[in-house]
């Protein structure tokens, strides 16, 4: 009768002693340089967003977090690094809406997103733009489609790549609209939008960043925002659902992830110190120059995001009949 409280109190014992050690852990991190790795090229979104937290986390940490881009795959490769890393937060990641699309897009993907990672936050959210060359006889969304379905495969949108944001947001458009357009692919966003300055092609579901210079010059002309709100960085275009287009939402966002089994303690002081990052006056002034808005949400709310959007894009992948290259 003597043994079961004594086997109570062990057990106290022993996890009061893992909660202290783990409380340790945290109280003691960073005690070494940080990596942050970044799935794509230098300077896009995703490495603006990474090197502007990554310095913040420096100065307020005294510890170097070092962006360490590793691109390939759609941003594949950079995330399998990071889910074979020791998980001690150490190492981290970014990852991008593309992420999610990813994880039905390529069948044979080396890791799970929503297994393999521990999300510490979403970062940000942005929206794309619309954008049509101004030879298209439409000012509106609704002319837009009425153009598109009077000529059935006659008209042609642009992407950064098969299985990329800017071709699953025309695939939901063609689908929500009840059209059919082209899709051709290019190899990133910028020669996708200097087909449509020069007329080879019609439109492009283009980042702010990328369109701003050429909407402002007038050799595009944007018709709408994706995003379900209207976008701080371009307040004067309708979104695609006050502009006609029932249930249509896109929004790019970038986060940030350790591998799993990364201790909790630790997630928490990350996630402290980002969103705190996040919110910061000189932050925010950066992140708009990519549209982008600041999220700072927590981990359990960052890996519901995650499942939802990956749900959402496994549907689009799967009845636009999608295929990676």
């Amino acid at each position: 009768m003597r043994t079961a409280p004594f086997i109570i109190s062990f057990a106290l014992l022993a996890a009061t002693n893992a909660y202290s050690a783990q409380a340790n852990t945290a109280g003691d991190y960073p005690s070494k340089p940080i990596r942050l790795i970044v799935p794509f090229a230098p300077g896009g979104g995703t490495d603006l967003t990474a090197r502007a937290i990554a310095q913040k986390l420096t100065e307020a940490w005294g510890q170097t977090v070092v962006a360490d881009n590793r691109a390939g795959a759609n941003g594949t490769i950079a995330v399998d690094i990071a889910t074979k890393s020791v998980a001690d937060g150490y190492t981290l990641t970014m990852i991008s809406s593309s992420h999610s699309v990813n994880s039905s897009l390529y069948k044979n993907l080396p890791y799970d997103l929503t297994r393999d990672l521990a999300p510490i936050t979403q970062a940000t959210s942005q929206p794309y733009a619309l954008v049509v060359h101004p030879s298209v006889a439409a000012k509106t969304i609704k002319e837009l489609v009425a153009l598109a379905k009077s000529k059935p495969d006659g008209m042609a949108y642009g992407s950064s790549g098969i299985g990329g944001l800017s071709h699953l947001s025309g695939a939901l458009f063609c689908s929500l609209a009840d059209i059919k357009l082209v899709h051709v692919p290019y190899k990133g966003g910028f020669p996708a939008l200097n087909d449509v300055v020069g007329g080879q092609i019609q439109m492009l579901f283009s980042t702010l960043l990328q369109s701003d210079a050429q909407r402002k010059a007038g050799r595009v002309r944007a018709l709408a925002v994706t995003t379900k709100k209207r976008s701080a960085g371009a307040p004067d275009l309708p979104t695609m659902q006050e502009a006609g287009v029932a249930g249509y939402e896109v929004a790019g966002w970038y986060g940030v992830l350790a591998p799993a089994k990364t201790p909790r303690p630790i997630i928490d002081k990350l996630n402290t110190e980002i969103v705190r990052i996040l919110h910061s006056t000189d932050i925010q002034s950066k992140l708009a120059a990519d549209g982008s808005e600041p999220v700072g949400n927590t981990p359990e709310q960052f890996h519901a995001h995650i499942k939802a959007e990956v749900a959402k894009w496994a549907k689009v992948v799967r009845e636009a009949n999608i295929r990676a290259e």
